[in-house]
């Protein structure tokens, strides 16, 4: 072992620290409040979320009530009494209107409603019809102008004051929306959608009591309408009721077993409740019932993680941001999965996109950091963390990660001064001593260095790897007994650490233990075949005590895993210079490099599923399918 430790090991030693993969770094703390809140959101909006499909729902029962109001509001149009063709014509419109939207064709129904209005611009039923139309169209202000007007002509029209109602629900005046609700019960004692209605509004108000009050009520009202008990199921939720919530779920599956709302609303509480197997069936039928649901591919993704099917949680989170590219939590959850796949630049794609929907963020900065640091870009990274620590100047994590990136760039003074700026903020941040530690390393500074891993290994005592780094730097110094009893703390806190055998056998050997050094290198063989060197000194130990046979199968071994090694590493230069060639839209360039670094390792992961995007690119779509395919059993096989 030379005097300095190299840069590349001491970031892998850093990776190996933070978990994971190479400097994810995870403020757990954190990561929990920014997931409760997103989940105690979800049930809030789900009120708000489905209110456009759930008036879609009873739009046919709306359709029919006013077909027979229209013919009492007719004689409120602007036609004469003795000339019927006015009236005849604006007749004729509004059921060509029903009609389209009998058929959902918004467009053809907006068509006939606004000629409708040039016929009868008195009539309160064609402006209300040509404002809920606007409001399905998603122009809530003009749906809110027609509702308006509609009541302006019929101050007592229920079905307006509902619409109107639920048309300031989307623009979030929850108050006005209360008061229009209760008008249209007052008019309506007995419709459902107007308790519905305002049940929405008081639990957008957060007044989740009575809001559970009116859905009860309207459950009483219509019994046997699913969506009504799904409503219901979420404000209970809402309130802390998951039981009483489970009820309603389930009444409204019994009613309509492929109610796609109820299922995936079951499967978020079921999730929640960590009962995996019944969120799984639930959210799975969720999203093949709703294939365009953004939210159903989410949570079905994050039910996949936890049983751990990353691959398939990947493609989830990824349909989620196709579906719904403004969905900010998706692409985080995607980003995430793409790192821990090892895809770092497509990590920190979707990490920008989240960063750009989400500028004040400061998570959104660090974690594309993070992703560009694991990258090995980290000149990128930098202006990253710098833009994360502007928006939150007192994070220590931060700090660590921008310190990370300058150790990256081998800046150690640059480093050091982030690690210690973070121990300024929490002394007992055993990530910080830690780091600082290796840089002082790379600096040859190695009594400080080992002061600051003693920190750290106190701090974190069932963390190996600062024992391991203690081990190394003791070695380094030429203390051996001490190198002997870190190393030795190391591999009892992580008995399958490989690399801490290893070094242990490397120590034993040179402090003349050679016995004890022969089986450290073999346990170190026996959890990682492929480490060359404890091949090569297992030989020469082998040679010292005499058994040249074994020796020589030693070194053969290793002379094998030398050579293989420099096949992988030349098939990893072809695929990352494919992978420079694909960023610039050279697919047949990328294509060769890509097919080249399989020829000298065909099982080769990252050139496969690189090669099955160039393909895709390129529009050979079968190809690209089973290189995919390939990559995905290759990383399979791995674990």
């Amino acid at each position: 072992m030379g005097k300095t430790c190299d840069i590349g090991a001491c970031l892998s030693l850093i990776a190996r620290y933070h978990h994971d993969i190479v400097v994810v770094r995870v403020h757990w703390p954190l990561t929990r409040l920014r997931f409760s809140w997103f989940i105690i959101r979800f049930w809030c909006s789900v009120m708000i979320s489905t209110a456009q499909s759930r008036i879609m729902g009873f739009a046919w029962k709306l359709a029919l009530t006013l077909c027979l109001s229209f013919s009492l509001a007719a004689q409120s149009t602007n036609s004469h009494p003795q000339d019927p063709a006015p009236d005849a014509r604006a007749k004729a419109l509004y059921a060509r209107g029903m009609t389209a939207l009998q058929n959902r064709d918004l467009s053809g129904a907006r068509a006939s409603f606004e000629k409708l209005l040039r016929v009868a611009p008195r009539s309160p039923e064609a402006h209300n019809s040509l404002g809920w139309v606007l409001m399905m169209q998603g122009e809530v202000d003009g749906g809110v102008s027609h509702f308006n007007s509609a009541l302006r002509l019929k101050p007592d029209f229920p079905q307006a004051h509902l619409n109107l109602a639920n048309a300031l629900v989307q623009k979030k005046d929850f108050p006005s929306a209360e008061l229009h609700a209760r008008k249209a019960i007052q008019l309506a004692p007995k419709d459902s959608e107007g308790h519905r209605t305002l049940g929405r509004a008081l639990s957008l108000e957060g007044n989740v009591t009575d809001a559970i009050a009116e859905l009860e009520l309207a459950t009483q009202l219509e019994p046997q309408r699913p969506d009504l008990h799904d409503d219901l199921g979420s404000l209970l939720v809402q309130a802390s009721q998951p039981q009483e919530a489970t009820v309603q779920f389930s009444k409204a599956l019994e009613l309509q077993a492929d109610f796609a709302p109820a299922k995936l609303h079951l499967g978020v509480l079921r999730w929640q409740q960590k009962s995996f197997r019944d969120a799984h069936e639930l959210l799975s039928s969720a999203a093949a019932l709703s294939p365009e649901n953004a939210q159903a591919h989410y949570y079905f993704g994050r039910v996949l993680e936890d049983e751990r099917q990353f691959e398939t949680a990947t493609l989830e989170f990824q349909r989620a941001t196709e579906l719904r590219p403004d969905f900010a939590e998706a692409w985080e959850a995607f980003g995430l999965r793409l790192q821990r796949l090892g895809r770092a630049d497509a990590a920190a794609t979707a990490f920008r996109r989240l960063a750009t929907l989400q500028p004040a963020n400061p998570d959104a900065h660090n974690d594309v950091g993070l992703a560009l640091v694991q990258a090995g870009d980290a000149s990128s990274a930098i202006p990253e963390f710098q833009s994360a620590l502007r928006l939150r100047p007192d994070d220590p994590g931060y700090l660590i990660s921008l310190g990370t990136a300058y150790l990256q760039k081998s800046d150690f003074e640059s480093a050091i001064t982030q690690f210690r700026e973070a121990l300024k903020i929490d002394p007992q941040d055993a990530t910080a001593h830690y780091d600082l530690g290796l840089a002082l390393k790379l600096r040859d500074q190695l009594p400080d260095a080992i002061a600051e891993f003693q920190k750290a290994a106190a701090l974190a005592p069932n963390q190996p790897d600062a024992h391991y780094s203690l081990g190394i730097t003791y070695w380094q110094q030429g203390e051996f007994a001490k190198s002997e009893d870190e190393l030795r703390r190391a591999i009892a806190v992580q008995p399958d650490y490989s690399e801490a055998h290893y070094t242990l056998g490397t120590v034993l050997k040179q402090d003349g233990k050679l016995e004890e050094a022969a089986s450290a290198l073999r346990q170190a063989i026996s959890l990682d075949p492929g480490l060359v060197g404890a091949h090569t000194t297992l030989a020469a130990i082998l040679r010292q005590q005499g058994d040249k046979a074994a020796a020589d199968a030693e070194s053969r071994r290793a002379q094998d895993l030398f050579k293989q090694s420099n096949r992988l590493q030349a098939a990893t230069f072809n695929t990352n210079s494919g992978s420079k060639l694909l960023k610039a839209g050279d697919l047949d360039g990328a294509i060769s490099q890509f097919r080249a670094a399989i020829s000298l390792m065909p099982e080769y992961a990252p050139a496969h599923r690189l090669l099955g995007e160039a393909l895709d690119r390129k529009g050979q779509k079968s190809e690209a399918e089973e290189e995919l395919h390939k990559a995905a059993e290759i990383a399979r096989g791995a674990k």
